[in-house]
Parts: structure tokens; sequence; C-alpha cells
């Protein structure tokens, strides 16, 4: 049963909670997004964790919305990945979870590299793995000697074409998808993480003061 929150809690500013499967390249991105258009605040924490199955990211972040004011906001970042590590039910799963505990998630099929990739081009190319995605398309060509654990900066002009592409990018996958495919872990290509970085821009705006 959730702790009942005080007084205190109730007066505190919202915050906005971040999860992520993996351990450096979307925490890197997340934070130097963060850094640069709200520098020196306190608006998106993302938070330290050991867990990293689909599952597990959503049962932290229900844990931490039961213990945080109710006005919080929690998302989850993480990846499809390939059948092999997570199959379609887990996937399920975790986003029914997530849905009826009021948990939001940034989802990219196959990895997190598609949405890098599209910051510079169009593409509707499936891949099979990150390594498949990095040997195949023009992502170390747009950022040579790219690596999972490096910090890269992004102009806003060229986050704007990554969100541009990837609502592209999205449209032309489900057109061409099964009929019975619904969920996102069924779509490849895929990625929604714009949708968390307008929620961050939406957050920072309405809860930082100027």
């Amino acid at each position: 049963m959730p702790k009942k929150r005080n007084v205190q809690q109730q007066s505190l500013k919202p915050r906005l909670h971040i999860f992520c499967e993996g351990k450096k390249t979307e925490p890197n991105y997340l934070k130097g997004y963060i850094e640069i258009h709200f520098p020196g605040t306190k608006l998106s924490p993302v938070k330290k964790t050991e867990k990293n199955t689909p599952l597990q990211l959503v049962d932290a972040a229900i844990y931490e919305k039961q213990h945080n004011p109710p006005d919080d906001v929690f998302w989850v970042v993480y990846d499809r990945e390939g059948e092999t590590k997570y199959s379609n039910k887990i996937h399920a799963e975790a986003r029914t979870k997530a849905d009826s505990s009021g948990i939001k998630i940034a989802f990219s099929n196959v990895c997190f590299e598609v949405w890098i990739l599209l910051h510079f081009q169009e593409t509707v190319a499936a891949y099979s793995s990150y390594l498949d995605l990095k040997k195949k398309s023009h992502l170390t060509t747009h950022i040579n000697g790219y690596d999972k654990g490096a910090t890269y900066s992004f102009t806003d002009e060229e986050t704007k074409i990554a969100r541009k592409n990837a609502k592209v990018l999205n449209r032309e996958t489900k057109k061409g998808a099964n009929s019975s495919w619904t969920k996102p872990h069924q779509w490849n290509p895929y990625t929604d993480l714009y949708k968390l970085l307008d929620a961050i821009d939406e957050f920072g705006k309405s809860h930082i003061e100027p």
C-alpha cells in the first residue's frame, strides 16, 4: 500500500522522472537535451537504476510513482532489441502495466539509434539489431566513430528534423504493417522519442520559474 503523502510532499513542485534501459546512450542524450534547453534546473532527473528489462523499468517507475507527490510525471525509455532478447509477450505486458498505472513509454524499434539517425536523414529501413543498424545505415558517416558511451549534442534544427522524420517513419511503417499489429513493439522501424522531448519542453515551460 502506498505511503500517505504529507502536507510537505503535496507542496513540492512537480518533477518529471525518467528511467532508461541503457546506462549511457539514452541518459547522455536526454541529460544533454535538458541541459541545453533548461540549464541549471532540476527538471528531470534521469534515475539511476539497475533495472533494464521493460517490465522491470515499468515496475521501478510504478514504485517511485507511489512514493512521490501525485503531480510528478514518470517516463520509461527502452528499445525493442529483437524477440530473442525480450519476447512480444513481455513487451505487451510492460505496456499494459504502464498504461494502467499512468506511466509513459518512449520506445524505439529496433534500437535508440533509429532516433539518432533521424537527426540527419529520413529512413524507413528496418533493422534486426543495433549492430545491424550500425553496419548497414549511414550512422557512422553522420557521426564518425559513433559509440554508445559517448556524449553528443544536437542543434535545435537537427532535433526538429528528427521529430519530423520520426513522424513520417512511424506513419509509413504503420501503413505497411499487418493490420493486426497495433502496438509499437510490432512495428519496425519505429520511434516516439519525440513525445518525451515534447513532454520535457512542456513540463519545463510550465514548472520552471523564469
